[in-house]
């Protein structure tokens, strides 16, 4: 598998290096919003870019897209549904898996979870959701909900996509355990021993993907234990792998 990228997903996808000749996984571009235009435009030509190497050499190239293009009202987050973005991320991802289906190359496109894990950057959720528990004040956005999925799994998931073949799909990768923000901070505060002010700032919507159809492509990530309150051993994990102290940079909640 040859491997483009070197940040957080692209370290854990490493011992899969060795595996699935012919496939190429593009894990580098635009982790987070907001960014400006010119951010996008570097990942547009980044994409482009890969697009053709894929197809000079006959190659499959495997997109990692977002779920956060769901949330729309009557949006089901199934990978068939009519999606309108609310955000600038999703439009923003959303051009690209186009770019991609339209080019002709051979493609696997996976509309990604919250991945988290060891070594995940400062500025994503949990790390923002630790350094403000620990000060004594969170602000989050209501009906605010998040399907986390621990890095471990989803190189699991993204193994057992290639090992069947699964090829011209656009994938939800996913758990299925689409969290309360609320839940998740109350289960933050069990395992760091804190108990925050919170604080609410109006509404927004719930990016929860259907996990049918990864289900339905490979019946193998039924033993992978997701479930009810997959969630908590995710960030069970994630904690353990520390450190998870007052030096976290400042970032903005999601």
């Amino acid at each position: 598998m040859e491997l483009i990228g070197s940040g957080f997903l692209a370290r854990h996808l490493r011992p899969l290096k060795g595996a699935h000749p012919g496939v190429t996984v593009l894990a580098a571009g635009v982790p987070r919003h907001p960014l400006p235009d010119s951010a996008h435009a570097r990942e547009r030509r980044l994409v482009s870019d890969t697009i053709r190497h894929c197809l000079d050499r006959g190659r499959q190239l495997v997109f990692f897209s977002t779920v956060s293009m769901y949330g729309a009202p009557g949006c089901r987050g199934r990978e068939d549904d009519r999606v309108v973005p609310t955000l600038r991320y999703g439009h923003h991802k959303l051009g690209l898996e186009t770019l991609v289906r339209d080019s002709g190359v051979r493609h696997l496109i996976l509309r990604l979870g919250y991945v988290l894990g060891a070594g995940e950057p400062g500025y994503r959720l949990l790390s923002v959701l630790v350094r403000h528990l620990r000060a004594g004040q969170v602000t989050v956005q209501q009906g605010a909900r998040r399907d986390m999925l621990h890095v471990d799994e989803f190189a699991a998931v993204l193994d057992l996509l290639l090992r069947a073949g699964v090829t011209g799909e656009t994938v939800n990768v996913a758990s299925g355990d689409c969290a309360e923000i609320t839940d998740i901070l109350d289960h933050l505060e069990l395992r760091l021993g804190t108990a925050a002010e919170r604080r609410t700032a109006g509404h927004t919507v719930s990016h929860c993907p259907s996990v049918a159809k990864l289900h339905r492509l490979v019946p193998e990530v039924a033993r992978l234990g997701f479930g009810p309150g997959y969630f908590r051993s995710a960030i069970d994990r994630y904690l353990a792998a520390g450190p998870h102290g007052p030096g976290l940079p400042v970032g903005r909640l999601p």
